[in-house]
């Protein structure tokens, strides 16, 4: 099928400031089951400078600088997407992994090649604040990736979706206790609880889209789980689902304030105000 993606960002600023060094988390991340057929990337005022830059996650950013001063800051892009069918269920996890850690008293997984490239993506918590919760879980799974699964409709069934317009993101305590949140709130949420059992997740934002649903077409938030044998799995707890072709990443990382869209800073004494929009067109359904 074809998609369009027409996504429109746009700062305000109550007097003059300059521009700092933008970093544009806005250029999709590559996945097999997507290729880009048209791309159209705008920013006003013009930058002085621009390229793109990948980070150490991975993700291609555009970086832009700037000169002189403005009261705004308007990015836009335009992309249309021939996208395949991709099964989120073909994948076969480490037997040996999953039987070690299904079984241990704990509940705990241990990746038998821990290098130092897991550990930002594992937890840096002594606490164990969800113990009782995903053992509820567990009792009712017959394995691992049907606790995932049971685990991932159990949160969307469980948490009020809320759309949450500031940047900021709630913790994953505070997303328990509340229990809503916004679709990164969320998101980061299933994250804490996967890395308390020793799994390793990172962030992703992006796209998602599903003309069945009323606020399918959004700028929207899930995570992934690294399991051995299957690689990266991807899990959105905002709609209780495992992701798919419906899904178009722009930026992952272990840290969710790394991915965010628009990352820069302004010089002056001025408040400022965002407003975004994004649409998604389904243009042709093919096969």
């Amino acid at each position: 099928m074809l998609v369009q993606v027409w996504h429109h960002s746009q700062y305000d600023y109550s007097s003059e400031v300059s521009l700092g060094i933008h970093k544009l988390y806005l250029i999709p991340q590559h996945r097999p089951y997507f290729r880009i057929e048209h791309q159209k990337f705008h920013v006003s005022p013009e930058p002085d400078g621009h390229n793109f830059r990948q980070d150490l996650a991975g993700n291609w950013y555009k970086q832009c600088w700037f000169t002189g001063f403005t009261q705004t800051l308007e990015i836009t892009t335009e992309w249309i997407f021939k996208i395949q069918h991709f099964n989120p269920f073909g994948f076969i996890i480490d037997k040996n992994f999953e039987e070690k850690g299904w079984s241990n008293t704990f509940f705990q997984f241990s990746y038998e090649d821990k290098t130092a490239f897991l550990i930002p993506f594992l937890t840096d918590k002594d606490e164990n604040l969800f113990t009782d919760y995903l053992f509820e879980i567990k009792n009712q799974s017959s394995g691992l990736v049907d606790f995932l699964v049971r685990l991932t409709k159990e949160i969307y069934l469980s948490w009020e979706h809320l759309i949450r317009h500031e940047q900021n993101i709630w913790s994953a305590e505070f997303t328990f206790s509340e229990k809503k949140g916004s679709c990164r709130d969320i998101a980061l949420l299933q994250m804490e609880m996967l890395r308390e059992l020793g799994l390793a997740t990172r962030f992703v934002s992006g796209y998602a889209f599903n003309p069945d649903l009323d606020e399918g077409h959004e700028l929207h938030a899930w995570l992934e789980v690294f399991l051995p044998g299957a690689g990266w799995v991807g899990l959105d707890p905002s709609l209780g689902l495992l992701t798919d072709h419906r899904y178009i990443p722009l930026a992952t990382h272990p840290d969710p304030t790394r991915t965010l869209p628009v990352q820069g800073s302004f010089a002056g004494f001025s408040d400022s105000e965002l407003k975004t929009h994004v649409d998604m067109k389904l243009l042709h359904q093919g096969k």
